[in-house]
This record gives structure tokens, sequence and C-alpha cells, in this order.
């Protein structure tokens, strides 16, 4: 009977291993498949930097150590070592100035961006009336900076003269340099009785004075942080009213924490973004050197500013990293 029992058991356990046993098969699988098909759509990507964008790498990084001589025929390389990356540190102190000014700028633009376009984000998940028309808005200069328009926009004649007129308007410091929306005197008056550092006087002088490239280089990071808003469940923000959290309590126990994955995605786009634009002080600098004949100089202020880059986005990342929360789905 026992012997009996143990084949009935066996023999009712052996369909549902059989049936797991299939189930994981199936599940290894379909993620074989979804692996494959993975390297499928990056497959172009890959063919493109291994093919074009890596021998040019190469390329680049070798024309910085090296010094090109021309001959009758071709020319060749000759080895310098780290000569070139000391005549930009040592004997081009424009370059210095400007990559230490494009840094400072760099450091202080970013929590500015991101903050701002959290801020914008937060105001337009409510809901209200025109909200499409609004985001709209808050996006089209993100179009209107790409591409040719941003070309047209950077010869724009009409754009200069008003500059040159709102820098002679009252409340310009020094009757010039471009139009300015508060001085720091207007500052010190109002935050007179707090004790400001002027540091911190000057840092706001000159992000409201910048209002215009804040709201221009912060409409992506706005619609990440939409994106993010908008995947946070509604029960979580009922379960806090129903327990009497004010709006401020819960966007600093709720809201901010589950967003701070965005705010590291868009701080470190917002640095990229920053060292890929036209507009970047150091990037036209080095073409200046490229265009006047020291293409082995130019190389080498380009890999010192990338590796500073790279730098920054490592403290970045590394720092927002230890805040950041991820919430767990059970599977």
């Amino acid at each position: 009977m026992k012997n009996e029992n143990v084949a009935v058991n066996a023999s009712a356990v052996a369909p549902s291993t059989k049936a797991k046993n299939k189930k994981r098969k199936r599940s290894g699988s379909l993620d074989v498949q979804k692996s494959r098909m993975g390297w499928v759509f990056i497959a172009p990507f890959l063919l493109g930097f291994f093919l074009i964008y890596l021998p040019m790498i190469v390329e680049s990084i070798t024309f910085s150590f090296n010094n090109t001589v021309i001959q009758p025929g071709g020319y060749f390389l000759e080895p310098v070592g780290f000569a070139n990356y000391s005549y930009a540190i040592s004997n081009d102190p424009a370059f210095v100035t400007t990559l230490v000014g494009s840094v400072k700028e760099l450091v202080f633009n970013v929590p500015a961006i991101v903050i701002f376009a959290l801020f914008m984000a937060v105001l337009l998940n409510q809901k209200m009336r025109g909200r499409a028309i609004f985001r709209a808005i808050f996006f089209i200069p993100v179009i209107v900076s790409t591409g040719i328009i941003e070309s047209i926009d950077v010869q724009n004649t009409l754009a200069d003269a008003m500059q040159q007129v709102g820098g002679q308007e009252e409340g310009s410091i020094g009757g010039g340099g471009g139009a300015q929306i508060i001085t720091a005197m207007d500052i010190n008056s109002l935050l007179g009785g707090m004790r400001v550092g002027g540091g911190i006087v000057k840092y706001v002088v000159g992000l409201v004075n910048n209002v215009y490239g804040i709201i221009n280089k912060s409409g992506v990071q706005m619609l990440i942080f939409l994106s993010g808003l908008q995947s946070i469940s509604p029960a979580i923000y009922e379960s806090c009213f129903i327990d009497g959290a004010s709006a401020w309590e819960t966007f600093w126990k709720i809201t901010f924490p589950m967003i701070s994955p965005m705010i590291l995605v868009n701080a470190v786009y917002t640095v990229i973004d920053s060292f890929t634009t036209k507009t970047n002080s150091v990037m036209s600098y080095i073409s200046s050197v490229y265009k006047s004949g020291n293409d082995e100089v130019s190389t080498a202020m380009s890999w010192m500013y990338f590796l500073i880059v790279v730098v920054l986005l490592a403290i970045v990342s590394g720092v927002l990293s230890a805040y950041v929360f991820y919430q767990r789905k059970d599977t």
C-alpha cells in the first residue's frame, strides 16, 4: 500500500514539475529572443561606431600626441608626448580662462535648469484648462534652438540690436553688456536684512538675467519630469489625502523621492547638452584654434575638455545616485 501511495504521489507531482520545466524553457527562450532582438536593434549603432567613429577617435588621440610634419608626397607624425597638452595649459592663458569660466557656468547652471524644469513640470502636471497648450509653449524653445533655426538665430541682427538697446536702459551696471532684468543693487536691497553673502547675490542676479537661457534649455527636462510624474500611481496620492497629508508633505515625501531617478537622468542630460551646444564658449575657442592651423593643439584641448566633462558626469552621478529612490515592484 505504501508503495502504491508513493507511486500515486509521484505520478501527481510529475505533471506539475513537467509543467514548471516547460514554463522555464518557454520563459528562457523568450528571454533569449528578447536579447537577440535587442542586439538587432542596436546593431546599426554598433556598426556605425566601430566602422566610422572609433577610427576617428583613435586618429584624434594619435594626433594629440604628435606633430604633423608636411613633406613632399604626404606627411608623417612626429611623436611629442604631452607637449601639445602642456602647451595648451601653460602657453595659452585664454584657453585656461575660457575653460575655467565654462566649468563654473556649467556647475551653476545645471542645478538651476533641473530645479526650474521640475518646478514647471509639477505645475504643468496639474489639472487645468489648456494644459496641452502650456506644455507646447514651454517646449517651443527646444524646437526653435535646434538645427537651421539655431543658425538663423545666431545671425539674427534684430536680436543683437535689441540687446544693445537693452544695455542702455536704466538698471544696467556699466551701461553695456546686454539687457539685464535686475541688478546686484536690487538684490541687495531685497535681501539686505537677511545678511546674504555677495557670492549668493551674484549667483541670483546671474540666474535671473539668464532666465531666457534657462527656459530655452529646460524643455526636454520638463518632458522627462512629466513622464515621471504621470507614472506615479494616483492611489498613493489618494491614500496621502485620506491620511491628512498636506500638499507640501506629499511633494517631499512622495513626489520628490519617486521622481529622484529622473533628477539623475536630467542632470546627466543637462551636462552633456551644455557640453555639445554650439554656443559653448570652450568649443568655440577650440574651433578658432583649429582654424588658425594648430590642429594638434586644438585636438589636445578637445580631449582635456572631454575628460573634465567625464569627471563632472562621474561626480554628478555618484552624488545623486546616493539619494535616488527606486521603487520595488513585486514580480
